[in-house]
Protein backbone atom coordinates (compact mmCIF):
# COMPACT_ATOMS: atom_id res chain seq x y z
CA UNK A 1 0.00 0.00 0.00
CA UNK A 2 1.22 3.50 -0.81
CA UNK A 3 2.04 5.65 2.26
CA UNK A 4 -0.90 8.00 3.00
CA UNK A 5 1.11 11.14 2.17
CA UNK A 6 2.94 9.85 -0.91
CA UNK A 7 2.55 12.28 -3.84
CA UNK A 8 -0.03 11.27 -6.42
CA UNK A 9 0.50 11.54 -10.17
CA UNK A 10 -2.20 13.44 -12.07
CA UNK A 11 -3.68 11.53 -15.01
CA UNK A 12 -5.04 13.73 -17.80
CA UNK A 13 -7.44 12.30 -20.37
CA UNK A 14 -6.98 13.87 -23.82
CA UNK A 15 -10.01 13.29 -26.05
CA UNK A 16 -11.58 14.69 -29.21
CA UNK A 17 -13.08 13.62 -32.51
CA UNK A 18 -10.97 12.26 -35.34
CA UNK A 19 -8.65 14.92 -36.78
CA UNK A 20 -9.27 17.48 -34.04
CA UNK A 21 -5.56 17.73 -33.22
CA UNK A 22 -5.11 15.60 -30.10
CA UNK A 23 -1.74 14.19 -31.13
CA UNK A 24 -0.55 17.67 -32.13
CA UNK A 25 -1.50 18.95 -28.69
CA UNK A 26 0.18 15.98 -27.01
CA UNK A 27 3.38 16.57 -28.95
CA UNK A 28 3.27 20.22 -27.92
CA UNK A 29 3.05 19.17 -24.26
CA UNK A 30 6.00 16.82 -24.72
CA UNK A 31 8.02 19.64 -26.26
CA UNK A 32 7.08 22.06 -23.48
CA UNK A 33 6.82 19.79 -20.47
CA UNK A 34 7.94 22.41 -17.92
CA UNK A 35 10.51 20.07 -16.40
CA UNK A 36 8.02 17.23 -15.93
CA UNK A 37 8.57 13.62 -16.87
CA UNK A 38 5.46 12.60 -18.79
CA UNK A 39 4.18 9.07 -19.28
CA UNK A 40 1.76 8.45 -22.14
CA UNK A 41 -0.92 5.85 -22.79
CA UNK A 42 -1.71 6.09 -26.50
CA UNK A 43 -4.83 4.51 -27.96
CA UNK A 44 -5.05 4.62 -31.76
CA UNK A 45 -8.10 3.17 -33.50
CA UNK A 46 -6.83 0.61 -36.01
CA UNK A 47 -4.12 -1.97 -36.45
CA UNK A 48 -1.36 0.52 -37.33
CA UNK A 49 -0.68 2.74 -34.35
CA UNK A 50 0.28 5.93 -36.15
CA UNK A 51 -0.29 8.08 -33.07
CA UNK A 52 2.02 5.88 -31.02
CA UNK A 53 4.67 6.12 -33.72
CA UNK A 54 4.31 9.91 -33.74
CA UNK A 55 5.15 10.27 -30.06
CA UNK A 56 7.70 7.44 -29.93
CA UNK A 57 11.04 8.56 -28.56
CA UNK A 58 9.65 11.74 -27.02
CA UNK A 59 8.68 10.30 -23.65
CA UNK A 60 10.32 8.01 -21.14
CA UNK A 61 7.46 5.53 -20.66
CA UNK A 62 4.90 4.83 -23.37
CA UNK A 63 2.17 2.19 -23.28
CA UNK A 64 0.40 1.74 -26.61
CA UNK A 65 -3.06 0.17 -26.84
CA UNK A 66 -4.18 -0.76 -30.38
CA UNK A 67 -6.95 -2.57 -32.22
CA UNK A 68 -9.90 -0.75 -30.70
CA UNK A 69 -10.77 2.21 -28.53
CA UNK A 70 -9.49 2.20 -24.99
CA UNK A 71 -12.88 2.38 -23.33
CA UNK A 72 -14.00 -0.80 -25.13
CA UNK A 73 -10.72 -2.73 -25.05
CA UNK A 74 -10.03 -2.64 -21.31
CA UNK A 75 -11.96 -2.50 -18.08
CA UNK A 76 -10.93 -0.58 -14.97
CA UNK A 77 -8.82 -3.46 -13.69
CA UNK A 78 -6.86 -3.70 -16.94
CA UNK A 79 -6.32 0.04 -17.04
CA UNK A 80 -4.81 -0.29 -13.58
CA UNK A 81 -2.20 -2.67 -15.03
CA UNK A 82 -1.01 0.04 -17.40
CA UNK A 83 -1.16 2.71 -14.72
CA UNK A 84 0.87 0.47 -12.41
CA UNK A 85 3.57 0.28 -15.08
CA UNK A 86 3.82 4.05 -15.33
CA UNK A 87 3.54 4.79 -11.61
CA UNK A 88 6.43 2.61 -10.51
CA UNK A 89 8.80 4.74 -8.40
CA UNK A 90 11.63 3.82 -10.76
CA UNK A 91 9.79 5.54 -13.63
CA UNK A 92 9.94 8.87 -11.75
CA UNK A 93 7.00 10.28 -13.71
CA UNK A 94 5.20 13.48 -12.76
CA UNK A 95 2.24 13.38 -15.16
CA UNK A 96 0.42 10.71 -17.18
CA UNK A 97 -1.57 11.55 -20.32
CA UNK A 98 -4.09 9.14 -21.82
CA UNK A 99 -4.64 10.04 -25.48
CA UNK A 100 -7.98 8.50 -26.37
CA UNK A 101 -9.01 7.29 -29.77
CA UNK A 102 -11.06 9.74 -31.79
CA UNK A 103 -13.93 7.27 -31.51
CA UNK A 104 -13.67 6.75 -27.75
CA UNK A 105 -16.37 7.63 -25.22
CA UNK A 106 -14.51 10.01 -22.88
CA UNK A 107 -16.98 9.67 -20.03
CA UNK A 108 -16.18 5.96 -19.90
CA UNK A 109 -12.47 6.72 -19.70
CA UNK A 110 -13.10 9.11 -16.82
CA UNK A 111 -15.29 6.54 -15.09
CA UNK A 112 -12.56 3.90 -15.34
CA UNK A 113 -9.93 6.32 -14.10
CA UNK A 114 -12.00 7.38 -11.08
CA UNK A 115 -12.64 3.69 -10.35
CA UNK A 116 -8.92 2.91 -10.43
CA UNK A 117 -7.53 1.02 -7.47
CA UNK A 118 -4.12 2.65 -7.89
CA UNK A 119 -3.52 4.98 -4.92
CA UNK A 120 -0.58 6.63 -6.71
CA UNK A 121 -2.79 8.42 -9.24
CA UNK A 122 -5.38 11.17 -9.12
CA UNK A 123 -7.70 12.50 -11.77
CA UNK A 124 -6.10 15.35 -13.72
CA UNK A 125 -9.06 16.34 -15.86
CA UNK A 126 -10.68 15.61 -19.22
CA UNK A 127 -9.44 17.80 -22.06
CA UNK A 128 -11.71 17.75 -25.11
CA UNK A 129 -10.08 19.02 -28.32
CA UNK A 130 -12.45 20.56 -30.88
CA UNK A 131 -11.64 21.33 -34.50
CA UNK A 132 -12.97 24.88 -34.81
CA UNK A 133 -13.00 24.63 -38.61
CA UNK A 134 -15.08 21.44 -38.76
CA UNK A 135 -17.02 21.36 -35.49
CA UNK A 136 -20.40 22.68 -36.64
CA UNK A 137 -20.66 20.20 -39.51
CA UNK A 138 -19.21 17.31 -37.50
CA UNK A 139 -21.68 17.97 -34.68
CA UNK A 140 -24.59 17.59 -37.10
CA UNK A 141 -23.30 14.18 -38.22
CA UNK A 142 -22.31 13.08 -34.70
CA UNK A 143 -24.67 14.58 -32.09
CA UNK A 144 -23.00 12.44 -29.43
CA UNK A 145 -20.29 15.12 -29.36
CA UNK A 146 -22.62 17.16 -27.15
CA UNK A 147 -22.41 14.44 -24.52
CA UNK A 148 -18.62 14.49 -24.72
CA UNK A 149 -18.48 18.25 -24.21
CA UNK A 150 -20.75 18.18 -21.17
CA UNK A 151 -18.33 15.95 -19.25
CA UNK A 152 -15.19 17.87 -20.28
CA UNK A 153 -13.23 19.90 -17.75
CA UNK A 154 -11.37 21.92 -20.39
CA UNK A 155 -12.37 22.50 -24.03
CA UNK A 156 -9.61 23.45 -26.47
CA UNK A 157 -10.87 25.09 -29.67
CA UNK A 158 -8.05 24.08 -31.98
CA UNK A 159 -7.24 25.46 -35.46
CA UNK A 160 -8.69 28.87 -34.65
CA UNK A 161 -6.41 30.37 -37.31
CA UNK A 162 -8.48 28.64 -39.98
CA UNK A 163 -11.84 30.28 -39.19
CA UNK A 164 -13.10 33.89 -39.24
CA UNK A 165 -14.09 35.51 -35.96
CA UNK A 166 -17.82 35.22 -36.68
CA UNK A 167 -17.60 31.46 -37.17
CA UNK A 168 -15.44 31.10 -34.06
CA UNK A 169 -18.14 32.90 -32.08
CA UNK A 170 -20.70 30.47 -33.51
CA UNK A 171 -18.56 27.53 -32.39
CA UNK A 172 -18.28 28.97 -28.88
CA UNK A 173 -22.04 29.46 -28.74
CA UNK A 174 -22.58 25.89 -29.93
CA UNK A 175 -20.26 24.54 -27.21
CA UNK A 176 -22.08 26.60 -24.58
CA UNK A 177 -25.46 25.37 -25.85
CA UNK A 178 -24.52 21.81 -24.87
CA UNK A 179 -24.65 22.85 -21.22
CA UNK A 180 -20.92 22.43 -20.77
CA UNK A 181 -19.51 24.42 -17.86
CA UNK A 182 -15.91 23.75 -18.92
CA UNK A 183 -13.33 26.44 -19.44
CA UNK A 184 -12.93 27.12 -23.17
CA UNK A 185 -9.68 28.34 -24.72
CA UNK A 186 -8.55 28.81 -28.29
CA UNK A 187 -5.40 27.30 -29.78
CA UNK A 188 -3.40 27.11 -32.99
CA UNK A 189 -1.55 23.86 -33.73
CA UNK A 190 -2.60 22.55 -30.29
CA UNK A 191 -0.45 25.07 -28.44
CA UNK A 192 -1.83 25.62 -24.98
CA UNK A 193 0.05 26.59 -21.86
CA UNK A 194 1.11 23.36 -20.08
CA UNK A 195 0.40 25.19 -16.81
CA UNK A 196 -3.28 24.55 -17.46
CA UNK A 197 -2.69 20.82 -17.00
CA UNK A 198 0.34 20.42 -14.74
CA UNK A 199 2.74 22.42 -12.62
CA UNK A 200 6.37 23.05 -13.59
CA UNK A 201 8.94 20.84 -11.90
CA UNK A 202 12.48 22.05 -11.31
CA UNK A 203 15.00 19.27 -10.87
CA UNK A 204 18.54 19.73 -9.74
CA UNK A 205 19.93 18.04 -12.83
CA UNK A 206 17.81 20.30 -15.06
CA UNK A 207 18.80 23.45 -13.23
CA UNK A 208 22.47 22.94 -14.10
CA UNK A 209 23.63 25.50 -16.65
CA UNK A 210 26.21 23.05 -17.92
CA UNK A 211 23.78 20.24 -18.71
CA UNK A 212 23.59 18.79 -22.20
CA UNK A 213 20.82 19.68 -24.60
CA UNK A 214 17.83 17.34 -24.33
CA UNK A 215 15.50 16.11 -27.04
CA UNK A 216 12.98 18.62 -25.71
CA UNK A 217 15.48 21.46 -26.24
CA UNK A 218 16.15 20.39 -29.81
CA UNK A 219 12.45 20.15 -30.63
CA UNK A 220 11.80 23.58 -29.15
CA UNK A 221 14.64 25.10 -31.16
CA UNK A 222 13.25 23.53 -34.32
CA UNK A 223 9.80 24.94 -33.54
CA UNK A 224 11.22 28.40 -32.92
CA UNK A 225 13.09 28.37 -36.21
CA UNK A 226 9.93 27.33 -38.05
CA UNK A 227 7.80 29.97 -36.31
CA UNK A 228 10.25 32.83 -36.34
CA UNK A 229 11.19 32.44 -32.67
CA UNK A 230 7.67 32.72 -31.25
CA UNK A 231 6.94 29.08 -30.38
CA UNK A 232 6.79 29.82 -26.65
CA UNK A 233 4.38 32.77 -27.02
CA UNK A 234 1.21 30.81 -26.35
CA UNK A 235 -1.12 33.71 -25.51
CA UNK A 236 -3.56 31.32 -23.84
CA UNK A 237 -6.83 33.03 -22.98
CA UNK A 238 -7.01 32.08 -19.32
CA UNK A 239 -6.51 33.74 -15.95
CA UNK A 240 -4.66 32.69 -12.82
CA UNK A 241 -5.84 34.02 -9.46
CA UNK A 242 -3.83 33.71 -6.23
CA UNK A 243 -5.35 33.82 -2.76
CA UNK A 244 -3.55 33.79 0.59
CA UNK A 245 -5.03 34.05 4.07
CA UNK A 246 -3.42 33.88 7.51
CA UNK A 247 -6.91 33.48 8.96
CA UNK A 248 -8.18 29.87 8.88
CA UNK A 249 -10.98 28.93 6.50
CA UNK A 250 -14.39 27.97 7.79
CA UNK A 251 -14.96 24.41 6.51
CA UNK A 252 -18.67 24.76 5.81
CA UNK A 253 -18.43 28.09 3.99
CA UNK A 254 -15.37 26.93 2.04
CA UNK A 255 -17.15 23.77 0.90
CA UNK A 256 -20.15 25.87 -0.14
CA UNK A 257 -17.77 27.92 -2.29
CA UNK A 258 -16.31 24.78 -3.89
CA UNK A 259 -19.76 23.33 -4.53
CA UNK A 260 -20.86 26.49 -6.37
CA UNK A 261 -17.67 27.43 -8.20
CA UNK A 262 -18.41 29.25 -11.45
CA UNK A 263 -18.24 27.80 -14.97
CA UNK A 264 -14.84 28.29 -16.55
CA UNK A 265 -12.93 27.74 -13.30
CA UNK A 266 -10.82 24.80 -14.42
CA UNK A 267 -8.28 24.10 -11.66
CA UNK A 268 -7.82 24.92 -7.98
CA UNK A 269 -4.65 23.88 -6.21
CA UNK A 270 -2.90 24.71 -2.95
CA UNK A 271 -3.18 24.18 0.79
CA UNK A 272 -6.01 25.00 3.18
CA UNK A 273 -5.82 25.76 6.89
CA UNK A 274 -9.08 24.81 8.62
CA UNK A 275 -7.90 26.08 12.01
CA UNK A 276 -9.76 24.48 14.89
CA UNK A 277 -11.40 22.07 12.44
CA UNK A 278 -8.11 20.16 12.34
CA UNK A 279 -5.20 21.84 14.09
CA UNK A 280 -2.79 19.03 13.24
CA UNK A 281 -3.04 19.03 9.45
CA UNK A 282 -2.83 21.20 6.37
CA UNK A 283 -5.14 20.06 3.56
CA UNK A 284 -3.72 19.89 0.04
CA UNK A 285 -6.50 20.69 -2.41
CA UNK A 286 -6.75 19.32 -5.96
CA UNK A 287 -9.82 20.41 -7.95
CA UNK A 288 -10.23 19.86 -11.69
CA UNK A 289 -13.60 20.69 -13.22
CA UNK A 290 -16.11 18.91 -11.01
CA UNK A 291 -13.51 16.61 -9.41
CA UNK A 292 -12.36 17.42 -5.88
CA UNK A 293 -9.84 15.77 -3.58
CA UNK A 294 -8.30 16.79 -0.22
CA UNK A 295 -5.07 15.23 1.04
CA UNK A 296 -4.27 16.03 4.69
CA UNK A 297 -0.68 16.19 5.88
CA UNK A 298 0.84 17.21 9.24
CA UNK A 299 1.99 20.79 9.61
CA UNK A 300 5.77 21.12 9.72
CA UNK A 301 7.14 22.36 13.03
CA UNK A 302 8.11 25.85 11.81
CA UNK A 303 5.63 26.09 8.94
CA UNK A 304 3.44 29.20 8.76
CA UNK A 305 -0.17 28.13 9.06
CA UNK A 306 -2.00 29.80 6.22
CA UNK A 307 -4.21 29.06 3.25
CA UNK A 308 -2.53 29.41 -0.15
CA UNK A 309 -4.56 28.77 -3.30
CA UNK A 310 -4.17 29.24 -7.04
CA UNK A 311 -7.30 29.25 -9.21
CA UNK A 312 -7.01 28.81 -12.99
CA UNK A 313 -9.76 29.29 -15.53
CA UNK A 314 -11.14 31.11 -18.53
CA UNK A 315 -13.62 33.97 -18.30
CA UNK A 316 -13.48 34.06 -14.51
CA UNK A 317 -13.96 37.17 -12.35
CA UNK A 318 -10.83 37.56 -10.22
CA UNK A 319 -12.31 40.20 -7.90
CA UNK A 320 -15.44 38.15 -7.29
CA UNK A 321 -13.37 35.04 -6.51
CA UNK A 322 -11.22 36.97 -4.05
CA UNK A 323 -14.33 38.28 -2.28
CA UNK A 324 -15.97 34.86 -2.12
CA UNK A 325 -12.83 33.28 -0.68
CA UNK A 326 -12.38 36.10 1.83
CA UNK A 327 -15.96 35.47 2.98
CA UNK A 328 -14.97 31.85 3.71
CA UNK A 329 -12.58 32.87 6.48
CA UNK A 330 -13.47 32.27 10.09
CA UNK A 331 -14.52 35.30 12.10
CA UNK A 332 -15.39 35.61 15.79
CA UNK A 333 -19.13 35.42 16.36
CA UNK A 334 -19.90 34.26 12.79
CA UNK A 335 -21.50 30.94 11.72
CA UNK A 336 -21.72 28.15 10.97
CA UNK A 337 -21.55 27.39 14.71
CA UNK A 338 -25.08 27.61 16.08
CA UNK A 339 -25.42 29.62 19.26
CA UNK A 340 -27.09 27.97 22.26
CA UNK A 341 -30.74 28.69 22.99
CA UNK A 342 -31.57 30.98 25.90
CA UNK A 343 -31.63 29.29 29.25
CA UNK A 344 -28.69 27.02 28.41
CA UNK A 345 -25.91 29.51 29.12
CA UNK A 346 -23.74 28.36 31.99
CA UNK A 347 -24.82 24.76 31.72
CA UNK A 348 -21.60 23.72 30.05
CA UNK A 349 -23.46 22.54 26.96
CA UNK A 350 -22.70 25.51 24.66
CA UNK A 351 -18.98 24.76 24.21
CA UNK A 352 -19.80 21.15 23.46
CA UNK A 353 -22.45 22.26 20.94
CA UNK A 354 -19.88 24.45 19.22
CA UNK A 355 -17.37 21.60 19.09
CA UNK A 356 -19.94 19.19 17.70
CA UNK A 357 -20.99 21.69 15.04
CA UNK A 358 -17.39 22.25 13.99
CA UNK A 359 -16.82 18.50 13.73
CA UNK A 360 -19.96 18.15 11.62
CA UNK A 361 -18.82 20.91 9.29
CA UNK A 362 -15.48 19.13 8.77
CA UNK A 363 -17.31 16.07 7.49
CA UNK A 364 -17.99 18.05 4.32
CA UNK A 365 -14.22 18.18 3.83
CA UNK A 366 -13.43 14.66 4.96
CA UNK A 367 -15.80 13.06 2.44
CA UNK A 368 -13.35 14.23 -0.23
CA UNK A 369 -10.36 12.63 1.50
CA UNK A 370 -9.39 9.24 0.11
CA UNK A 371 -9.60 6.72 2.92
CA UNK A 372 -7.02 3.90 3.37
CA UNK A 373 -9.67 1.24 2.73
CA UNK A 374 -10.31 2.77 -0.70
CA UNK A 375 -6.79 1.97 -1.91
Amino acid sequence: MTPPHAPQIPVVVLAGFLGSGKTTLLNHLLRNRAGNRIGVIVNDFGAIEIDAMTVAGQVGSTVSLGDGCLCCAVDAGELDVYLATLTRPAARLDVIVIEASGLAEPQELVRMLLASDNPRVRYGGLVEVVDAAEFLETRERHPEMDRHLTVADLVVLNKTDRVPEARLDAVREAVASTGSGAAVIGAVHGRIDPGLLFDPVLRQEEDDNTRQLTFEDLLREADQEADGGHADHLHAAYESVSFTSDVPMDPRRFMAFLDSRPPGLYRIKGFVDFGAGDRGNAYALHAVGGFLRFVPRPWARDEARRTQLVLIGSGIDADALHKELADCRTEPGRGPIERPQSGRTGTGEAPQDATDELERSMWGVLRYVRQPDED
